[in-house]
């Protein structure tokens, strides 16, 4: 990362008498939202030769060592929440203080709407460098018509307006990102995959502290990490958990993630019996062991820009079983990608995990 700003933003003069002062800018940090938990490992790796703030319209999460972290007003209600973000433009005071505070720094890097309208604003007044970084905008998902109207929107904003075609560099998470970046706005992008701490997710972790805290025992193990949001397909993931237990009758499902959409959580509650384990919250220093405790990683996503918790299962030794869609195909490389539909070859391929799992360490 830090090479990446010395390559594309950062001339060597800059690197003379001061040190660079660097915002990352997102909507919510957060350890349940995939690009909350990118930009906190950006600002570790930056931090270490940059003074690096991060900025978000919510937080639920503390900063790493050494970098701060700025939380913007937003509603608490999700409704009020979008129409906020929507709008914000429309809150020049706001939106004028924003870009005063932002003037302060030498490079911007903004990772989505709205605060990437406030980065773009910032560089045309003031000159400041503003990175672009593209995560795709997902539609599956949102099924009501103010719903896909919204997602539109964030969309055009995203993807084809001037705030992403005047940044001075855009960086996409995939080369599915960077293709579909191209096709929707006409606008080139450089890749640079997300990243994940090495240290903190790895093989060989004690397997046993989240077994024995749901007693668990020897159970087969499947594991789902997101937000709980109908665009994951949760509901499609315990309708395969149902027919895993026809043949796996000791299995057990774990889904660990923050209810985005309460109707929707209420749903796939509904749905499951007390075969699948609703963690919910898990604080994150105890996020790899439930990677560890897992027999196979499993997600039933129909689209992903990029996908951190297959990178996380992966390192942590486990399995994955995955549709074959968006960038799936760039990041597995233990486990088994199923043509996108097909729920008895998902089936099969979570019991072939299964069923050649190791089990003398339990």
């Amino acid at each position: 990362m830090s090479e990446f700003l010395k390559d594309y933003m950062l001339p060597d003069r800059f690197f003379k008498n001061r040190k660079i002062k660097i915002a990352l800018l997102t909507n919510v940090y957060s350890r349940f939202d995939g690009v909350g938990r990118a930009v906190e490992q950006q600002a570790k790796e930056l931090s270490s030769t940059y003074d690096v703030t991060i900025f978000a319209l919510e937080a639920d999460m503390r900063p790493p060592k050494n970098v701060k972290l700025r939380v913007l007003w937003s509603p608490k209600s999700f409704t009020l929440n979008r129409i906020y973000r929507l709008f914000l433009f429309l809150n020049l005071v706001a939106v004028v203080k924003y870009i005063i505070d932002l003037a302060k720094y030498d490079v911007l890097i903004a990772h989505l709407y709205p605060l990437s309208l406030v980065a773009y604003l910032t560089k045309k007044l003031f000159g400041v460098r503003y990175i672009k970084w593209h995560h795709h905008t997902a539609l599956e998902g949102y099924n009501k018509l103010h719903e896909r109207l919204y997602m539109k929107l964030i969309e055009y904003f995203e993807e084809r307006s001037f705030i992403v075609k005047g940044a001075d560099v855009v960086c996409s998470i995939s080369e599915h990102s960077r293709r579909l970046l191209l096709e929707k706005g006409g606008v080139e992008s450089i890749i640079v995959y997300n990243k994940i701490d090495d240290s903190k997710f790895k093989d060989l972790l004690d397997c046993k502290q989240i077994r024995e805290r749901y007693r668990l025992g020897n159970s087969p193990i499947l594991l789902f990490v997101g937000r709980i949001h109908p665009q994951k397909n949760i509901h499609e993931l315990i309708n395969v958990f149902k027919m895993v237990k026809e043949r796996a009758p000791n299995a057990k499902l774990i889904i660990v993630g923050k209810p985005i959409n309460k109707k929707y959580y209420e749903k796939i509650r509904s749905m499951a019996d007390d075969s699948v384990i609703f963690a919910g919250y898990v604080p994150d220093e105890e996020l790899p062991y439930y990677y560890a405790a897992c027999d196979v990683y499993v997600t039933c996503s129909l689209s992903e820009g990029f996908n951190l918790p297959l990178v996380e299962a992966q390192k942590c030794g486990k399995p994955v079983v995955a549709f074959d869609i968006g960038p799936h195909r760039e990041i597995v490389t233990k486990g088994a990608l199923v043509k996108a539909g097909d729920i008895k070859g998902f089936v099969d391929s979570i019991l072939k995990f299964l069923n050649t799992r190791d089990v003398k360490d339990r």
